[in-house]
Parts: C-alpha cells; sequence; structure tokens
C-alpha cells in the first residue's frame, strides 16, 4: 500500500522515490554552493584568505599557506567522502522486489588497508608541514633590530623597549589603551612575560600569538611589512576584565619608529 501511495504521488515507480529526493537534495546543496561562492566572490582577498585577515607581517603569510594547505586537504576529504557515501546511497538503494536485506560482507581486506593507510600518509604530511612552519616562525636571530618585552598585567599590558634605554617603556590599563609601535621592514624580537596569570599575547594580522606565563620567557620575532594602525588583544581568559586587556599595534618608518622612542625617554625625563 505504501509503494503505491509513493508511485501516485511521484508519478514514478516506488523504487525511484528515493533517487528523485537525493536529487533534488544534490541540487540543492549544489545552488547554495553556488551562491555562497558568489556572495564570497564580492571580495577576493577575503575569499582566497580562507576569512584570515590580511598578513601585516613577512612571516604571517607562512601562517596563511599553512592555512591554505589545511584547508585544500580537508575539502578533499570531504569531497571524497561525500562522493563515497552518496554513490552508495544511489548504487545500493533497495530497490522493489529486492530481499529485505542486502548481501552482507564480513570484511574487504584492500579497503580496510586503504582506509588505513590513507589517513595516516595524511596525517605525517600536515605534521610535517606544521612542524616545518612552526620551527621558520619561532626561528630567532642573532641581531634584531629591536627588541621589544612585553609584559601582560590584570588587565593591560606594559611595553618595554629594551634597546632605547630603562624609560622607554609604555604601560597601558583597561581604560587607556597602549598602543605598540613597531618599524617596517625591521626585524624585530618580543620577548613575552606575565606579571600575575596566563595572558596570551595575540595581533590578528600577525596570525601569530604567543602565551605569557608566570615564570616563564617565551620569544618570537616578526618583520611588519605593511604601515597601518591593527589591533590586538589577549586571547586566553585571564579575569574579571579580561575583554578590556587589549592594544593597539603601530607600524611606522624606522625614522619615525627613532623619533617615538626619543620622545618616551624625553617623557620619562
Amino acid at each position: 500500500m505504501i509503494s503505491n501511495d509513493v508511485a501516485v504521488r511521484t508519478g514514478r515507480p516506488a523504487g525511484d522515490a528515493v533517487p528523485a529526493r537525493l536529487r533534488r537534495a544534490v541540487v540543492t546543496g549544489v545552488l547554495g554552493a553556488l551562491v555562497t561562492v558568489s556572495l564570497a566572490g564580492c571580495d577576493t582577498g577575503v575569499w582566497k584568505r580562507l576569512g584570515m585577515p590580511k598578513p601585516a607581517t613577512i612571516e604571517a603569510k607562512t601562517s596563511l599557506s599553512l592555512w591554505q594547505g589545511a584547508w585544500v586537504a580537508a575539502w578533499a576529504v570531504g569531497i571524497l567522502v561525500w562522493g563515497l557515501i552518496i554513490w552508495a546511497i544511489v548504487v545500493y538503494r533497495r530497490r522493489k522486489g529486492d530481499p529485505e536485506l542486502p548481501r552482507q560482507i564480513q570484511y574487504h581486506l584492500p579497503i580496510e588497508i586503504l582506509w588505513t593507510i590513507v589517513p595516516v600518509i595524511m596525517v605525517l604530511t600536515l605534521f610535517y608541514f606544521t612542524v616545518r612552519d612552526e620551527n621558520y616562525l619561532l626561528r630567532l636571530h642573532k641581531d634584531p633590530y629591536t627588541t621589544i618585552n612585553v609584559n601582560g598585567i590584570q588587565w593591560s599590558w606594559q611595553f618595554n623597549y629594551l634597546n632605547a634605554g630603562p624609560n622607554a617603556s609604555v604601560t597601558g590599563t583597561p581604560g587607556d589603551i597602549p598602543t605598540l609601535v613597531l618599524p617596517e621592514g625591521k626585524r624585530v624580537r618580543f620577548i613575552i612575560t606575565s606579571s600575575d596569570v596566563i595572558h596570551s599575547f595575540w595581533v590578528p594580522v600577525f596570525l601569530f600569538k604567543m602565551q605569557a606565563i608566570p615564570g616563564r620567557v617565551n620569544q618570537f620575532e616578526v618583520i611588519p611589512d605593511r604601515l597601518g594602525t591593527f589591533a590586538g588583544r589577549c586571547a586566553e581568559l585571564c579575569g574579571r576584565d579580561h575583554s578590556r586587556m587589549i592594544f593597539n599595534v603601530k607600524v611606522v618608518t624606522p625614522e619615525q619608529f627613532q623619533q617615538y622612542l626619543q620622545q618616551l625617554n624625553a617623557r620619562a625625563a
């Protein structure tokens, strides 16, 4: 009775009811994907960066490349899995007159070997590129242009320009946002520390963040390659005013950077 009702409603044999619904679902999914791609195409830069902000340092381009590669691998796996699911639904669907259950297979050795080896290769490949890029991003050089101690405090930041004298320092508060000034095209070393609890120094356009841990010194280097003012914040829940633990990063020319350091020393004097 149910099969006859299906045939009457769809105008097709009962065995073709499932493929019809499947075709509608596939068409809807394809149209939705096309609309999404079209809307994302309004900003081709964001589409290419897969949602990441535009990099503002040379090192950030490496992080972006790793992010894009991970997405390519994820899409490849997704397309393969979705394709196999749809293929199994279409090819092995139950047809009119079929027995209650399809033929049961206890195991299929080639397939089991395949779905064991392929994931292992994928994980090892992603691991290799991640370690390679991480070593590059954490590499320290002998003579950076300037060294800045970034100290996290509840609930703001203190920036100490170590190459410019003991008075070249900026300390912010939740109500007075500090500004970290950096020279364009010059290597900057950050020494990350904390005076109280765990914080996380994060500048989104750097595509990089590092934790500030009490009793521990973390370091990394960047070369800013884009002038402008960018937002920074704490990325580790650190207490009551965590949401107000923000700062600005201002990238200026090397000449303007030296003038800024002179102003800090003069102000302190």
